[in-house]
């Protein structure tokens, strides 16, 4: 083989060496992005994902959607707010938070125990406000339609329960199975009582989608960072690096005896 000849291949072997370095490096770079997602919930990924956030939930159907109607018993400014627990609480913890997200059943399923102790006993209500994040930064629909029968089952007097089925039950943040109405009815079977015709028309029919393309508007429009958005007397405490449940239980106690 002539000097030319090895020299040529030499350097052709280097530069597939090279593309093979460039190819696991955009995939090393793609998998960390997925993973980071994951981990939480943010508005912005990235600089087009931010663009897309701006628009989360905003489908075709969101967008030509008619008045929003806000579902029974909803509080607060607008008619945004789903409360759990009595009114007499003398804490109010707000949740900010999109059923797609998996910090958001992270923080459930570490902290629910806590705060239902603490509604149970009449000394924290909960404001629960529904946005669809995840639609806007992986794409689909499953989070306004989770979101929306979630809001049939506030109208039922079946939110808190069927809010814990659909944080049992969350997909993977990559896949839309939310989107599904026929899945969301299907988990509503798991809740005593709340598969009915009522539920299934409300949940088919979008009737609360308005309402939520309202309450995620709010949330871009908040200065938020990300879901889950938890705030006890005006702070975020999911932003608390020092947080647990004890320390929650300690702070809504010690405003029940101020």
């Amino acid at each position: 083989m002539s000097e030319k000849n090895r020299d040529g291949k030499s350097t052709a072997r280097e530069r597939l060496a090279v593309e093979r370095q460039k190819q696991k490096g955009a995939e090393k770079r793609r998998r960390a992005l997925i993973v980071g997602a994951s981990v939480v919930c943010v508005l912005a990924l990235a600089a087009v994902v931010g663009v897309l956030a701006a628009g989360a939930g905003k489908d075709k159907k969101s967008t030509s959607a008619g008045p929003a109607v806000s579902p029974s018993g909803a509080t607060g400014k607008d008619g945004l707010a789903i409360p759990v627990g009595k009114d007499g609480a003398r804490s109010t913890l707000t949740v900010w938070e999109d059923f797609r997200c998996p910090a958001c059943e992270s923080f459930e399923t570490v902290y629910r125990p806590t705060i239902r102790q603490l509604v149970d006993a009449g000394q924290l209500k909960v404001e629960y406000h529904l946005v669809t994040l995840i639609d806007g930064n992986m794409g689909g629909s499953g989070s306004r339609h989770a979101a929306n029968a979630a809001a049939c089952a506030q109208d039922a007097g079946k939110f808190a329960a069927y809010h814990d089925v659909l944080y049992a039950n969350q997909p993977k943040e990559t896949e839309d199975t939310f989107a599904d109405n026929g899945k969301l009815i299907e988990l509503a079977g798991k809740v005593d009582g709340l598969d009915t015709p009522g539920f299934r028309a409300c949940v088919n029919d979008g009737r609360h989608d308005s309402w939520v393309t309202k309450s995620n508007a709010a949330f871009q429009s908040s200065g938020f960072s990300g879901t889950p958005t938890v705030l006890l007397g005006g702070k975020n405490i999911y932003a608390d690096q020092t947080m647990t449940p004890a320390k929650l239980k300690q702070l809504v106690q010690a405003e029940n005896k101020g």
